[in-house]
């Protein structure tokens, strides 16, 4: 029986993938690196640092630590200012209605999210105090495909695992969820894992399931 439900940020209740796009080709460009938008899918769900490492396969010299560390916080930094940008009319369709339905058939909520920058996104689209617990990027030390991200928000619950369902939009997300042992809800780009257990078109068919 399914007693919690933890969602992934980025791409499930707010979409903030175009501002990570558009803040790491600002470094791609910076350095002379190339990056389209299908090198951006592969950053999805992956910490700041496992993401530059990714994008810097096709850079034309190595770089030391202390250049990647001014990197990351140079991404970050744009990132962090489009950020600014965000309202709660940034939600994704059937946010507001899902969580409502859950929260009235008593579900325990959590985020668990690899972004560090999850506070921020929160508190700027208003959903800051819609959930019992938050695990993210500023208390986990390994991103998706590890479960710690999921174990951890269970944890903050006081949940077992096997009662916590996952809702993902990135294949590295349910990956982790079944790794912690957890039933795995796909939506967008997820939905091609087969590892899935339910797969869905938004939040929205969800709200409208639990009606």
């Amino acid at each position: 029986m399914i007693k919690a439900v933890i969602f992934d940020l980025d791409g499930v209740l707010v979409s903030t993938d175009e501002l990570h796009y558009r803040a790491w080709k600002s470094l791609a460009q910076r350095e002379g690196i190339y990056f389209d938008r299908e090198i951006n899918n592969r950053l999805r769900g992956v910490s700041r640092m496992e993401s530059l490492e990714i994008i810097l396969e096709r850079a034309p010299r190595e770089y030391s630590e202390d250049e990647k560390q001014e990197m990351a916080a140079y991404k970050n930094g744009i990132y962090a200012g489009l950020l600014d940008t965000l309202t709660p009319d940034d939600r994704l369709e059937g946010v507001t209605e899902c969580i409502a339905a859950l929260r009235s058939k008593g579900y325990k909520l959590a985020i668990g999210s690899s972004s560090k920058n999850t506070p921020k996104i929160l508190r700027r689209t208003g959903l800051d105090e819609e959930f019992d617990a938050v695990s993210d990027g500023n208390n986990i030390s390994r991103s998706k495909p590890d479960p710690e991200v999921f174990l951890t928000a269970a944890e903050f619950m006081w949940m077992k695992p096997a009662f916590c369902a996952v809702i993902e939009d990135a294949e590295a997300g349910i990956e982790a969820a079944k790794a912690a042992g957890m039933t795995a809800i796909a939506v967008g780009d997820a939905r091609k894992s087969p590892l899935a257990d339910h797969k869905l078109e938004s939040l929205k068919e969800l709200a409208e399931h639990l009606r």
